[in-house]
């Protein structure tokens, strides 16, 4: 719904929607190849619109991020409902994370991003990240309830871990193995 008329959003023009899709098109291209700290100029340069266009369509960067993880957010959703009918619940519970974890690998500055946007629900990417964490609560809850993971756990700290571990493993490109190695160390702790 609009927020003005109480009408809904008017589809965008046609010129509009090919803006739109080029920007998100060249965002995720340059997020990939330079990390989320790209320039916003040239992202607009290379989708071959001015700066106006992209804060138009994206009033932020966190807007543009949540946009262009979008995609990669509902597959990750995806598989989390596949999950839940896992033998294992806490198995399901940990190749979820690592999901996440690879995910997060194809973008670098996504990890940091998703860290600093967790506590603040109004931000963009709040619209990618609650989604997540209902996810990731009821793999949590099936795990728990199967006694396979402490009652003291919350999906808020494995979350954090998790993108803690993606960050580590983006600072450590030399070490392919960190990743897999904390998400072991994480297994170990859940269990208690």
């Amino acid at each position: 719904m609009d927020g003005k008329t109480g009408s809904p959003p008017r589809p965008l023009r046609a010129d509009a929607r090919r803006n739109h899709d080029r920007l998100l098109a060249t965002a995720r291209t340059a997020f990939a190849e330079h990390g989320t700290d790209t320039s916003l100029e040239d992202v607009a340069r290379r989708a071959g619109v001015g700066i106006g266009t992209l804060y138009r369509h994206f009033p932020t960067r966190q807007a543009l991020l949540s946009a262009v993880f979008q995609s990669e957010v509902d597959i990750l959703l995806t598989r989390s409902r596949e999950l839940l009918s896992a033998e294992q619940p806490c198995t399901a519970l940990i190749e979820w994370l690592r999901a996440i974890i690879t995910h997060a690998g194809l973008y670098r500055g996504l990890a940091r991003a998703l860290m600093s946007a967790s506590g603040d629900a109004s931000s963009a990417l709040a619209r990618c990240s609650e989604p997540m964490r209902e996810a990731g609560d009821a793999l949590l809850v099936r795990a728990r309830d199967a006694g396979s993971v402490r009652a003291d756990v919350t999906i808020a700290d494995l979350m954090q871990l998790t993108n803690a571990i993606a960050l580590a493993a983006e600072q450590s490109p030399d070490d392919p193995e960190l990743a897999d190695r904390l998400l072991a160390l994480t297994y170990r702790g859940l269990k208690g």
